[in-house]
């Protein structure tokens, strides 16, 4: 949900904000984010409240659908799917090292003119968010079917135990880098035939960082950051599949400079059932019967994925035929219902008979009559059409 003017709507669809079909290609998704970019871009709509909003909603929409991670969490489970949020909120700082904003924006400053003061360095050495962390996970066809939570251990950067993530050792202090005055960065200003333009590089003497660490940590040696098998609990949501992605926010790689972590992706690799096969939110199970259940009819016990139910068998029922039970499949993760089981009936002909059964069996063909068999008569009597016999 998201406020527009005090009251809460829903959030758009993201294909809908930037006007594209759901399989549009990144060069297309690209495309239609510059031309929203551009027309409600801040610096062309001062004081303009409803163009800084739909600017911001087309950052959003591009920053999920142009990272191919969060477009599949997003396709699959809408923005519930991406920890309740998609992400950066619009905001320049919120976007997790992705690239492809830098280029666009880029473009869009030089649109804007360079010499209005915008900087030639288009990377920024401020605050920057923890890159991003797979981890893959093997569950059971019943977890996915119907949740589960879980941990997982997983071994990865964090913030130094010892230095809390500051990288001076405790007791220690830090200075203000005189040489950028805590920026970072240096700047200089040239002049070129398109006006003025100021270039930005790291500062040498801090490296970026804007302070002077006057005595590095002892265990992390100034980086803030250590090597550290952390325990991180999964809620895995009913229906999801194999290869489906659960993100959890916060607990990729730590960021730089102050920067937010990065997420963690948590790719899902589903165990087979040995009744069951899945094919979207349906099942399918293969039921063997006798040959007399299939002939006469019967009542026989079909195993779900919630217990055995009956179902009646109608007399006459051939060896493939397939039966629906509504609702009986996988929960839909994004609220949309259950699918369906699809019961198929697999006629067993019987093995190693007993001399009295065979006799009963040829007394029963012999008392048989072609219209019982109507497949038969009507396969043959297409050969004798075709072959004129």
């Amino acid at each position: 949900m998201k406020s527009w003017g005090g009251e809460q709507v829903a959030k758009r669809d993201c294909y809908e904000i930037l006007g594209i079909d759901k399989n549009a290609g990144q060069d297309e998704i690209k495309k239609a984010y510059r031309k929203l970019a551009m027309k409600y871009h801040p610096d062309r709509n001062p004081d303009d409240q409803q163009a800084s909003e739909k600017f911001k909603e087309a950052n959003e929409a591009y920053e999920i659908l142009s990272n191919q991670e969060k477009r599949k969490l997003y396709d699959q489970f809408g923005y519930a799917g991406l920890g309740g949020n998609g992400g950066g909120q619009g905001g320049f700082g919120g976007f997790g090292g992705g690239g492809g904003f830098e280029d666009i924006f880029g473009d869009i400053f030089d649109m804007f003119g360079g010499g209005g003061g915008f900087s030639s360095s288009r990377r920024r050495r401020g605050p920057q968010k923890g890159a991003n962390l797979q981890y893959e996970m093997t569950i059971t066809f019943d977890e996915a079917v119907f949740g589960k939570e879980k941990t997982i251990q997983v071994n990865k950067q964090d913030a130094c135990d010892h230095c809390g993530g500051d990288g001076a050792e405790p007791g220690s202090g830090t200075s203000t880098c005189t040489h950028c005055n805590g920026s970072g960065e240096i700047r200089f200003t040239q002049r070129t035939p398109l006006g003025q333009i100021v270039n930005v590089r790291p500062c040498d003497h801090c490296h970026g960082e804007g302070r002077i660490i006057e005595k590095p940590c002892s265990v992390c040696q100034g980086t803030g950051k250590m090597r550290k098998k952390k325990k991180i609990s999964i809620s895995i949501p009913a229906g999801v599949d194999n290869g489906s992605i659960i993100t959890v926010p916060g607990e990729g790689a730590p960021g730089e400079k102050g920067g937010p972590p990065g997420d963690l992706y948590v790719v899902l690799t589903v165990k087979p059932h040995p009744l069951f096969v899945r094919e979207g939110f349906n099942i399918i199970c293969e039921v063997p019967i006798t040959f007399t259940q299939a002939a006469l009819g019967d009542t026989i016990e079909v195993p779900t994925l919630e217990g055995r139910v009956k179902h009646k068998i109608p007399e006459g029922t051939q060896s493939g035929t397939v039966f629906r039970m509504k609702n009986k499949g996988v929960q839909n993760p994004r609220g949309y219902g259950k699918g369906d089981q699809f019961v198929k009936i697999m006629v067993e002909i019987p093995k190693n008979l007993t001399d009295e059964q065979k006799d009963l069996l040829r007394k029963f063909a012999a008392a048989g009559h072609e219209d019982s068999h109507e497949q038969r008569k009507t396969f043959f009597g297409k050969v004798k059409d075709m072959f004129g016999m």
